[in-house]
C-alpha cells in the first residue's frame, strides 16, 4: 500500500494525506538513528502503521474532546488520529528520544498535541474522553492505567493480537464493561477492541 492507495481507501483529505506524507518521511529519516519502529514493517509502513491506527476512526463517529494515548512510542496511533480529526491528543511515553520525534513530527505538520514524557503512573490524572493504546499490555493493566482518567463515557479502544478473547476473560474478573470486538483491516489475527461503560467490580 502507498499514499494514493491509502487516500483512495480512506478518503482523508489533502490536508491530512500531506501531513500523514511529511509524517512517514521523518519517521523513515529518524528510524536511520534511533528504532522508532520494526525495520520489517517500514517497507509496508501505510498499512502496518498509518491505515492500522487510522482504523480506529472508522468505530468513532467525528470524535471530539481529550483523547489519552498510552504507550504512544513512534506516535502509532496517535498522531495519525490527531491529524485526522479534531481531538485534543495527549501522548503518553517514557522514551524521551520517542518523545522529541513526536515532537518533531507535531511541529513539523502543524498537529497540535501534548506529549507526556513519564511514566502513565506518574502523571497527575485529567479526565479524558477516549483512551487508546497498541501493543502495549494486557487488556486487565491497561484498564488499571485508564482507571485513573477515565470517567463515566470515557470510551476505550484498544489495538489487540490474538489473544484478544482471553484477554477478554481475565479482564471480566475485575471489570464491568460492554465490549465491542471489531477485525482488523491490517492483521487477521487482529482486532480493534472498543469499550464502553468501563467500571472495578
Amino acid at each position: 500500500m502507498n499514499a494514493n492507495e491509502f487516500s483512495k481507501m480512506t478518503g482523508v483529505s489533502r490536508e491530512t494525506l500531506e501531513k500523514l506524507e511529511r509524517y512517514v518521511a521523518l519517521l523513515e529519516k529518524w528510524q536511520k538513528a534511533i528504532n522508532l519502529v520494526s525495520n520489517s514493517t517500514l517497507a509496508d509502513v501505510w498499512e502496518r502503521h498509518i491505515l492500522d491506527s487510522y482504523q480506529i476512526l472508522d468505530h468513532f463517529e467525528k470524535p471530539t474532546g481529550t483523547w489519552l494515548d498510552l504507550g504512544s512510542g513512534a506516535g502509532f496511533p496517535a498522531l495519525v488520529i490527531a491529524m485526522a480529526s479534531d481531538v485534543d491528543m495527549h501522548v503518553v511515553e517514557s522514551d524521551q528520544r520517542k518523545c522529541l520525534f513526536m515532537r518533531e513530527v507535531s511541529r513539523e505538520t502543524s498537529t497540535p498535541i501534548t506529549v507526556h514524557n513519564q511514566r502513565i503512573e506518574k502523571i497527575e490524572p485529567f479526565p479524558a474522553d477516549y483512551i487508546s493504546a497498541r501493543a502495549l499490555a494486557p487488556l486487565e493493566k491497561l484498564l488499571e492505567y485508564s482507571a485513573p482518567f477515565s470517567h463515566q463515557k470515557t470510551r476505550f479502544c484498544f489495538l489487540k493480537g490474538q489473544d484478544v478473547d482471553a484477554e477478554l476473560t481475565n479482564a471480566a474478573k475485575c471489570w464491568k464493561l460492554t465490549s465491542d470486538k471489531h477485525q482488523s483491516l491490517t492483521s487477521k489475527d487482529g482486532s480493534i477492541l472498543s469499550l464502553r461503560e468501563v467500571s472495578r467490580l
